[in-house]
């Protein structure tokens, strides 16, 4: 939207547009004691926004579970969650949204999340190490899926690859729900002496104010309003809301920033993401009980034509506020002098809560800090909800009325080659992998990333996961499923669950529906984070993911998705998802059940759109686990692999094609055989055992309170269900790696 905000009369209609509700603009003027002009309205807008305030979210944000034996800062005590991880090191984590921005502008929405969540990172005094991402796109049918995904993956892949830093892992998934509102969630993983650590806070009157890193200009403004809202028929036009990113300057600003931590000169460090300038100040200010004096004609700027209230609120990127204690300028300037990068005083400390922004000697905005911020004045909502009527009419679903296919072994080809179940090279081939050499997991593949802390026996283990099919059949059930998973990937590549960040991905808060959903996720959460010990450090909710074209309204499934870090104490105990001989013995740790809900299998091959979440029980899923940490620990087995999507014929796939293996398994007399097959069941771990270790492996079980099933062994390269040949794994293969670039490729603009 364009303004000058010179004569602008300021009303309730004009707050309107700026995405404010009437109770809102009446608590503004009753904060000021009077009627704000245009640039504080537009302060409170990017405030007061969802992205920047959660005004609808924190009441049940802040019932999870935040206290923990590793954590070092609660969630929304700093930029990002922070964590002990042993030998001094803290790790500093967290997972963010850019969905809008990607819906519009996927290349560069893609990048700068990318960059924005970095920058969380590292101004917290910790290098970047790791990336992983959460990708939901629509129907790969369509050109404007295959633009989407894409613009999106070369902007993660550009930035992340420039920026020098690995993406280690990730996932993607496909439905229609996404066409219009995909999901790009980014997540960065940092390591930090634990004395080395910066706060983002403000303090000591006279302390001056710098700006550092890139100049500013007119990219992004409304950004965190513009996330706030539907995507719509005219979403295109908010391209400037869009940010536009440069990895290189990044690079720069990282090590600039890393080096001053060192210096002991700095106060208090942030980011500018979201709201940009005034979200910075704001949010430093109330944490350190103080306020700001700022003067805007300072900034850098890379634009002439550019107002006080676009400047405040511009999101460019690569960019960061920096209190510095007085005294000290010298060092700073020194350090930002040899990397090149822009770095001015802006302003100073001052003991009043207030920020007081001036441009070229005029007074152009006065607010108190602490109205503007979450846990300060910024409001808070109870959203009404309701369960919607879907949710028992899901519940209803009998396998009994889908008939079991005469055909297994088409349908099992038919998975394999599903852009769900199908591998993902197309897109990870396009990510630096190995950069930093810190990656334990591309030659030992496991169902989590090993990511090497150096110059000791630790290693961080990490995953993203959710499948939001799951909780759209039940959001409770889901979330904990998904919670569930992303513990049991840790656990099988030989770690253990410490904490984790989410990325809560809904429809419009407005919609009781919605919220319905959003609350029961959230309870489903916090069940499964104290069952096993994983607070919550932090991370991101992104509401109005739903689309209004042409007067219809679709949500996306609810997508609460699971950023989990683990530690691997001992490097020697890595696990791997991979059969490592022929002749070893395939059990499964968990039990079968007669189960085909929500899976891949009844949904895309059986057509069956409406069913509840699989089977789960979270106690049974929680000895499991233990069970297979205390493998691991006593080298029983010799590869371990969760079943999830697509069911236990595609987690043996996986298990067997990374070496070149086959498998022969009989199936279970008592459950269907695409149930036994397809169904996806939780809390299922298949393992392989040598033949050596065999007696050692049962006799350990049979004291176990857990069910484990022999299956069958590891072969040359054939694949058996039942004495039935379902091929030979270099054809399976060949389908399962070549699928999804197949149809990308195809006819894709």
């Amino acid at each position: 939207m364009e303004y000058n905000s010179n004569n602008i009369e300021i009303n309730y209609e004009v707050a309107k547009e700026l995405g404010l509700l009437p109770e809102e603009f009446d608590k503004i003027k009753e904060y000021l004691g009077r009627t704000p002009n245009f640039t504080e309205l537009s302060i409170y807008s990017v405030m007061w926004s969802e992205h920047a305030s959660y005004k609808n979210s924190i009441k049940w944000i802040k019932t999870l579970p935040r206290k923990g034996k590793h954590v070092l800062a609660e969630a929304g005590a700093e930029n990002a969650g922070l964590v002990d991880v042993g030998d001094g090191w803290a790790c500093a984590f967290k997972i963010e949204s850019h969905n809008h921005p990607s819906a519009v502008e996927p290349y560069q929405g893609a990048a700068t999340g990318v960059g924005g969540i970095n920058r969380d990172v590292f101004t917290m005094g910790a290098r970047p190490v790791a990336q992983l991402n959460s990708l939901r796109f629509g129907n790969l049918s369509l050109d404007r899926t295959k633009w989407l995904l894409k613009g999106v993956v070369k902007g993660i892949g550009d930035y992340g690859n420039a920026f020098g830093v690995p993406v280690v892992g990730g996932e993607v998934f496909f439905d229609d729900c996404y066409n219009v509102n995909p999901l790009v969630n980014a997540m960065s993983v940092g390591l930090v002496r634990k004395d080395g650590t910066l706060s983002a806070i403000s303090g000591g009157v006279g302390n001056p104010v710098y700006i550092v890193g890139s100049s500013t200009g007119k990219d992004g403004i409304h950004g965190s309003t513009f996330a706030s809202a539907d995507i719509t028929e005219d979403s295109a036009n908010d391209i400037p809301s869009i940010q536009v990113g440069d990895p290189f300057m990044e690079k720069l600003l990282l090590e600039a920033t890393l080096e001053l931590s060192k210096t002991g000169a700095v106060v208090g460090m942030q980011d500018m993401g979201a709201a940009g300038i005034i979200c910075s100040t704001s949010e430093m200010s109330e944490k350190g009980g103080c306020g700001m004096k700022v003067y805007l004609d300072k900034v850098p700027l890379r634009q002439h034509n550019i107002e006080a209230w676009e400047i405040l609120l511009s999101e460019s990127q690569e960019r960061m506020l920096v209190v510095v204690e007085k005294g000290k300028e010298q060092i700073v300037e020194d350090i930002f002098k040899k990397w090149d990068l822009a770095c001015a005083i802006i302003g100073e400390v001052i003991a009043e809560d207030r920020l007081l922004f001036h441009y070229h000697g005029e007074l152009v905005a006065d607010v108190p800090a602490s109205t503007l911020v979450l846990g300060g004045g910024a409001p808070v909502y109870e959203r009404e909800y309701k369960e919607p009527a879907y949710v028992k009419e899901y519940a209803k679903f009998d396998i009994n009325s889908v008939s079991e296919p005469e055909d297994l072994r088409t349908v099992a080809h038919e998975l394999v080659k599903h852009p769900n179940i199908a591998s993902k090279r197309w897109v990870y081939e396009q990510y630096d992998s190995m950069v930093g050499t810190k990656n334990m997991s591309t030659n030992l593949p496991s169902d989590a990333a090993v990511v090497n802390i150096k110059k000791t026996n630790r290693a961080l283990v990490m995953t993203t996961d959710c499948n939001s099919r799951y909780v759209k059949a039940n959001p409770r059930m889901g979330a904990m499923i998904a919670v569930a998973e992303a513990a049991r990937n840790i656990v099988c590549s030989g770690g253990e669950p410490c904490a984790i960040t989410n990325c809560l991905n809904f429809g419009n808060p407005y919609n009781p529906e919605v919220y319905w959903q959003f609350v029961e996720a959230i309870k489903g959460m916090s069940d499964a984070c104290n069952k096993f010990e994983t607070p919550v450090t932090g991370g991101n909710v992104s509401f109005y993911n739903q689309s209004d074209i042409g007067g219809k309204v679709e949500a996306v499934f609810p997508t609460p998705v699971i950023g989990m870090l683990g530690i691997l104490e001992d490097k020697k105990r890595q696990m791997t998802l991979a059969f490592r001989n022929k002749g070893d013995v395939i059990y499964m740790i968990g039990r079968s059940q007669n189960d085909i809900a929500s899976s891949e299998y009844l949904y895309s091959i059986c057509g069956v759109k409406q069913s509840p979440t699989p089977y789960f029980n979270l106690d049974e899923e929680c000895e499991v686990q233990k069970t297979v940490v205390a493998l691991i620990k006593q080298n029983f087995i010799s590869s371990a692999h969760d079943v999830s999507d697509g069911g236990l014929f595609i987690t043996l796939l996986e298990s067997a094609m990374i070496n070149g293996f086959g498998f022969d398994i009989t199936s279970d007399a008592e459950i269907r055989t695409d149930a036994f097959l397809f169904g996806e069941a939780q809390g299922r771990i298949v393992v392989s055992v040598t033949p050596g270790r065999e007696v050692a492996f049962t006799d350990f079980m049979n004291k176990q309170n857990v069910p484990v099933t022999m299956l069958g062994h590891v072969t040359k390269s054939e694949i058996r269900v039942d004495d039935v040949s379902y091929g030979f794994i270099t054809d399976l293969k060949a389908l399962y790696d070549s699928s999804l670039g197949d149809i990308i490729e195809k006819s894709g603009k």
